[in-house]
């Protein structure tokens, strides 16, 4: 689950994080009397979506040479002419797509003077099992182009989760960082306290980017980015509170209502698979005849007849599928439970285009016996290779 930059500015906070004065608004409106409650003169107008690059972002509907997602205003005036332009249009950033995302609330915050641009992220590394520090000299808007092009300037700093940020761990931060005098200081109480609010919220990442080293030479959190292991949300309440389900793919929040791992995509052929290591290889083989999948969808193993039937109704409600693959491999998941929920829903909702079924392993036969004495339009398959096969020609006949 991710949440927007004011809310993970928020939560910071109150772990004692150094942020800027700043308030959210979901109206134009409300520019002026945010802004008048800041310090000022110079004020920052940021648009609030799940998705980076922001400030590089183009408006669809204000034309090539509008100015992006994150402003500048140096009045409260400039302010509100920002607020009232971008609130309700569409930012196109590299990170949403072409579709974009309408932007629907704004973070007014207080300017910075910025001496230097930095950038600090927590993630967990797989390849030592632990959580580390990522960081770079090279903060901003370029750090995409940072990893491609230079990345001996990104270091990765692997915490023991025994003892914490160490003293060690602080300084070997700060070097990669180039930080001393009073962002040496900052440092010392800022990189445990970011480690602590990781940990402690069961994050999957936390992105600072930039971190500023300001004129006066201390440390300050210009941006923040979080996303929360999903599986860890029922100890956090707190933080369900803050989802923004208008950022979101609708069928992705009814799929997660069933507990469905369901992820929209831009393809035309629906996948319904049971195993993540299947479905990528479903996937993969719909792309290799020339078509695109429209989605990630893993049932699971032990998904009863209305989950299946969930996860069916889910994929048919997207517009651009043209055609379904079904593919099972029935271990502890029941090749006749599959069969029965892939029935119920297309007698509940029709059945529009094509929809092919690869059905193997436990009671395969019966399940067969079901689809086929069914009466529905259902192709069967032999094998991963068949499937794929004809349902790519299906949807090209």
């Amino acid at each position: 689950m991710n949440i927007h930059e004011y809310q993970a500015k928020a939560l910071l906070k109150g772990y004692g994080a150094p942020v800027a004065e700043g308030v959210a608004i979901l109206k134009a409106d409300e520019a002026e009397a945010a802004a008048k409650s800041l310090p000022g003169p110079l004020y920052v107008v940021k648009s609030q979506i799940h998705a980076g690059g922001r400030g590089k972002g183009k408006f669809k509907e204000l034309g090539p040479d509008a100015k992006g997602g994150v402003r500048l205003a140096f009045s409260i005036d400039e302010a509100k002419a920002h607020a009232k332009e971008m609130l309700g249009n569409t930012l196109v950033t590299a990170q949403t797509g072409e579709a974009g995302k309408q932007v629907n609330r704004l973070y007014i915050e207080d300017g910075a003077d910025i001496a230097r641009e930095l950038y600090c992220s927590l993630l967990v590394d797989r390849s030592v099992g632990r959580v580390a520090f990522v960081v770079s000299t090279e903060g901003g808007m370029d750090i995409e182009a940072v990893a491609h092009d230079t990345p001996e300037k990104i270091q990765t700093i692997a915490i023991d989760p025994e003892a914490g940020v160490t003293a060690a761990d602080i300084a070997a931060i700060s070097k990669a960082l180039e930080l001393d005098g009073a962002a040496g200081e900052d440092a010392k109480s800022l990189f445990p306290l970011l480690y602590k609010a990781f940990n402690e919220k069961d994050m999957a990442l936390l992105e600072i980017n930039p971190l500023i080293v300001m004129k006066d030479g201390h440390l300050r959190v210009l941006d923040a980015k979080m996303s929360f292991d999903g599986n860890a949300l029922f100890r956090h309440d707190d933080v369900k509170a803050l989802r923004d389900e208008t950022e979101e793919d609708a069928k992705e929040i009814e799929a997660s209502k069933w507990d469905l791992a369901y992820v929209a995509l831009d393809g035309n052929i629906g996948c319904m698979v049971n195993g993540a290591g299947l479905a990528m290889a479903t996937m993969d083989i719909i792309k290799l005849y020339g078509k695109e999948p429209a989605n990630f969808c893993d049932v699971g193993g032990g998904a009863g007849k209305e989950k299946v039937a969930a996860a069916f109704k889910i994929i048919t409600a997207d517009p651009k599928v043209e055609g379904i693959l079904v593919n099972i491999f029935g271990g502890i998941m029941r090749c006749d439970v599959i069969a029965e929920g892939v029935v119920a829903a297309v007698q509940e909702v029709g059945l529009k285009v094509p929809l092919v079924v690869r059905l193997e392993g436990t009671n395969v036969e019966l399940g067969k016996k079901i689809l086929n004495e069914s009466g529905l339009a259902i192709t069967a398959a032999d094998d991963l290779d068949d499937a794929a096969k004809k349902i790519v020609a299906a949807i090209e006949a």
